[in-house]
């Protein structure tokens, strides 16, 4: 049977941390059915390329649906790596992503998964929020938990998308709501989930948040104060994007008025 999802990892430097994740991930999406696996390298040296290239392949012989890895030879950051990812397979009805480190868990990932195999959703995308509800658990420092609601309230306020957590590293989107937001999509770095929001919301798309349990993982990527400055800029830019028909026009001749446009 065709699997009805493609689950992207993006991985920069992950060979040390992702073999617990990625097996617990594959067990339970072994379980679930119709899902495929890529890992996508992000243009590592050639030896963790190796390393990781070796971890996969040897996941792969338990778990077939986990397809070969995706080595760039230059590092596109990390939505470039998921987009990258996207493109390189055709047949799945729905795109998602997870990130490497696992503080989105293997059962939660595969909690939002079963949505979409099981067509319990009608919706365009499904990302996942850390929204601190009643019998769902949030483990984060106090530092990144203000940093983290200040970023989401600017992200509400400058593009008008009412949205709680844009930055959880978990997301579904329905391939045909991508391919029609993809020739807007510039952001490659670590505020790519900004753009891609703001995309889908002026194409018309539904987008839903669905809580779900997190813990923070040491040694990410993420370098608090400085990549935020990024994924400020990031906002500011695509803020100003918006304002021009170009953002519309590339949204492929879809009618709804951007926020903040200039009459």
């Amino acid at each position: 049977m065709t699997a009805k999802i493609l689950l992207v990892i993006p991985c920069f430097n992950e060979s040390g941390r992702i073999a617990p994740f990625l097996t617990e991930l594959c067990a339970l999406a072994e379980t679930l059915g119709r899902i495929s696996i890529l890992v996508v390298e992000d243009g590592s040296t050639p030896e963790e390329q190796h390393r990781l290239s070796q971890l996969v392949h040897t996941i792969r012989q338990k778990y077939p649906f986990v397809r070969e890895p995706l080595l760039l030879s230059s590092n596109l950051g990390k939505g470039g790596a998921v987009y990258a990812g996207w493109q390189a397979h055709q047949s799945e009805e729905w795109l998602a992503f997870v990130d490497a480190d696992g503080a989105c868990s293997a059962p939660e990932t595969m909690r939002l998964a079963r949505l979409l195999v099981e067509g319990q959703t009608s919706v365009d995308a499904v990302f996942a929020s850390r929204i601190q509800m009643l019998g769902h658990r949030i483990q984060r420092h106090l530092h990144r938990h203000i940093i983290g609601r200040i970023y989401a309230t600017i992200v509400s306020i400058l593009l008008e998308i009412p949205v709680h957590d844009s930055q959880c590293g978990l997301k579904f989107i329905r391939r045909s709501s991508y391919a029609r937001v993809s020739p807007s999509l510039e952001v490659k770095d670590f505020g790519f989930d900004i753009e891609l929001m703001a995309a889908l919301t002026d194409s018309g798309a539904i987008v839903e948040e669905v809580p779900i349990d997190w813990h923070e993982v040491p040694g990410g990527k993420l370098r608090l104060f400085r990549d935020a400055f990024c994924m400020l800029n990031d906002v500011l830019e695509v803020r100003a994007r918006r304002r021009t028909p170009a953002w519309l026009a590339h949204l492929r001749g879809t009618t709804r008025e951007p926020a903040n446009a200039t009459t």
